[in-house]
């Protein structure tokens, strides 16, 4: 198990580009499953969830090649479906969230698909009912062992259909649409998510063939086709990894510019960066956050305390709350953290009252977090990083104390940050991995 040495309270300087987006990898590189033709994808986000899941395709007998830094090929002419009924599927489909995404290009392709139940972050209770109820709706039918956790999905021909989706899920939108592009008819899904990373998915798949209209809303309309072709796809900046650089520089006092971040995707992030009192300015496609000694969360209107809350997109991502909720730790004023999609998510916060930080934590859901305003440095400690967000924003705090911390179980940082201690040490952090 690997940790980091981290010596805070280094300010850093000079420009970072943050890497290809993690959870587009995860959908576009399922996608590849679609068709017997080659599919080339760019801006791949070399992490360990991306990884994990290519090798899982090369297992399946997708032919993949390494044509460059980030770039990848992709070949599924001869899928192996006797694989995946193996022992090393299920227990390479089990360790990794992203594998769900399998069976939509599975059962539209082969009419067939197995999946072990998904691991992934340890954030609460994430149910897969509407992936399978999405897959009913198409046709397909499926058993559960209980015993080893295991699904089996048939179907003899998908048909399209109209769903109202019972949640607007990112994983299970793109599930459906991936089972719906090749199924018979037309199918309608309202109540889609509708992500900049699931916009671009829905822009491949029509790149290959599909017909989709009503990308980039929550009303879809798929009509079927026979089969898709090949393709090639550019990956968007990670915009999770665009608000942890700017949480970073504020928290730190750094002078730092984010290259590359794709603005007109990142959001209501900006914005709610900006209620923070944090300064930045947009030069061209860049970011750039000047030093800040300090800076003071908004009230509302009626000054009653500022409240940031997840909510499914244009909302704000709940990935980038564990985020905010450490920047606030050294802002001036208060603000309430809300997070209303994982139960778990917040359960971080005892590692930061232990270096100092002022929070209260109201419920599973909610904590309320009273700023320092600079005037008192948290302190360095050991720390275990519990999910990819959470481990993130402990390395922010760790940067930003007195002293030295050690974070350990970085693997889980390593699922979503590519060669994150190399790059910021290229900044002038002092981060030292060690086994």
């Amino acid at each position: 198990m690997a940790q980091f040495i981290v010596e805070g309270g280094r300010r850093l300087c000079g420009e970072i580009t943050p890497q290809g987006a993690k959870n587009e990898a995860l959908q576009v590189i399922c996608a590849t499953l679609l068709t017997s033709e080659k599919v080339t994808l760019h801006n791949v986000p070399e992490i360990a969830d991306t990884l994990q899941l290519i090798d899982l395709l090369r297992a399946m007998g997708v032919e993949v090649e390494r044509t460059g830094r980030q770039s990848y090929t992709f070949c599924a002419r001869d899928i192996n479906l006797d694989y995946l009924l193996s022992d090393d599927y299920r227990k390479r489909g089990a360790r990794l969230r992203g594998s769900v995404m399998v069976i939509g290009p599975l059962l539209a392709r082969f009419g067939i698909a197995y999946l072990p139940k998904p691991g992934g972050d340890k954030i609460g209770r994430r149910r897969l009912d509407t992936h399978l109820i999405g897959f009913q709706k198409l046709g397909a039918w499926f058993d559960y062992d209980l015993n080893d956790n295991y699904f089996a999905i048939r179907a003899d021909r998908l048909k399209g259909t109209y769903m109202l989706l019972d949640e607007a899920s990112v994983t299970g939108t793109a599930n459906i649409v991936m089972a719906a592009v090749m199924a018979r008819g037309t199918t309608t899904i309202y109540n889609a998510a509708c992500e900049p990373y699931l916009q671009q998915l829905c822009k491949m798949l029509v790149r290959m063939g599909a017909k989709i209209s009503g990308i980039g809303s929550n009303l879809l309309t798929i009509e079927g086709v026979e089969s898709l072709g090949g393709t090639s796809h550019t990956m968007l900046p990670d915009m999770i990894e665009v608000g942890s650089f700017i949480g970073m520089a504020a928290m730190t006092r750094s002078e730092l510019t984010i290259k590359n971040v794709s603005f007109d995707n990142l959001g209501i992030i900006p914005t709610h960066f900006s209620r923070m009192g944090i300064y930045f300015e947009k030069r061209g496609d860049d970011i750039y956050i000047p030093a800040q000694e300090h800076y003071e969360i908004e009230t509302f209107l009626d000054g009653s305390i500022m409240t940031i809350a997840d909510a499914p997109w244009p909302g704000l991502t709940p990935d980038l709350l564990s985020v905010f909720l450490v920047v606030a730790t050294q802002a001036k004023g208060s603000v309430l953290i809300h997070q209303k999609m994982f139960e778990s998510r917040l359960f971080f916060v005892d590692k930061l009252i232990d270096m100092g930080a002022q929070i209260i934590l109201c419920d599973p859901h909610r904590a309320t977090v009273i700023g320092h305003n600079h005037e008192r440095t948290l302190r360095g400690t050991m720390m275990s990083s519990p999910d990819i967000r959470a481990g993130v924003a402990l390395l922010i705090a760790a940067m930003s104390a007195e002293g030295h911390s050690v974070i350990q179980n970085v693997e889980q940082i390593d699922r979503g940050y590519q060669d994150i201690e190399l790059r910021l040490n290229a900044l002038g952090a002092n981060i030292i991995r060690a086994e």
